[in-house]
């Protein structure tokens, strides 16, 4: 198992909103549930600056560590840390996450956003107006949120997620069932925040898309963390033979 990792620890004097939330690390992170072990002894460590793609066949653990990493439950053994700092709910507010299946409010676009500004006290007609417009909804901000098609749905849940300027934004085959466009939509969308500096966690089962997103990979079979490296570097030569069949398309098992 390789570990791809830098950065250093944060200062733990610095205020807590302050305070960086990277690099995160795992330690032996395990995850039980009816009498079996799902996710095995994780090591992994998450840097600042890169989009981190997790790939795997169905069943692998992608999104079981997706919620592992962000409190949604808790391990089983292990330790996690966000720079240096064990989570806490402080913690989990300066992340946000976006589901493959977006719920979306009985009410109209905007008001969706402004729900979420409000829970964190951001609430803002500017905001909600620029977050609309970065996720090409603005025209759209007064209609019925539960009309809008199945790609756009996935934009205003990116908008919501970005409405709290995460540090963390972790995504979950957010284009799992949209069409080329509307992918290729949310794409631009996360390469944006990315780029103002968002770290990203992105699960997919498209090849395509990890490679087109990708600066670092890391790779389950069956709840174990088989690689973690660059991403060049794996999808030229992916050093597991578990991982070599996966992207010859061969059966895993």
């Amino acid at each position: 198992m390789s570990d791809y990792s830098a950065g250093v620890l944060a200062d733990t004097e610095q205020p807590v909103e302050h305070w960086p939330l990277l690099p995160a690390v795992a330690r032996g992170l395990s995850f039980d549930a009816g009498g079996r072990r799902l996710m095995h002894d994780i090591d992994l460590t998450l840097v600042a600056g890169t989009v981190t793609v997790i790939i795997g066949p169905n069943g692998a653990g992608k999104s079981l560590l997706l919620r592992l990493l962000h409190g949604m439950i808790p391990c089983s053994g292990g330790t996690l840390t966000w720079g240096g700092r064990a989570m806490t709910e402080t913690v989990r507010l300066r992340q946000a996450m976006v589901f493959q299946r977006p719920v979306m409010l009985r009410r109209s676009v905007a008001a969706n956003l402004r729900f979420a500004l409000k829970l964190r006290g951001l609430e803002s007609d500017d905001r909600c107006h620029a977050l609309l417009t970065e996720v090409g909804l603005a025209e759209r901000a007064t209609q019925a949120a539960r009309l809008l098609s199945g790609g756009e749905q996935q934009r205003l849940a990116l908008a919501r997620a970005m409405a709290v300027e995460p540090q963390v934004l972790f995504l979950d085959e957010p284009t799992a069932s949209l069409d080329p466009a509307a992918t290729d939509a949310i794409e631009g969308i996360v390469k944006r925040a990315h780029q103002r500096g968002t770290k990203i966690v992105f699960v997919t089962h498209d090849m395509g898309q990890a490679r087109r997103l990708a600066d670092d990979v890391v790779f389950l079979h069956a709840g174990r963390l088989l690689e973690y490296t660059q991403a060049e570097q794996f999808f030229r030569a992916p050093a597991s033979t578990t991982a070599r069949d996966y992207m010859d398309g061969r059966l895993i098992f």
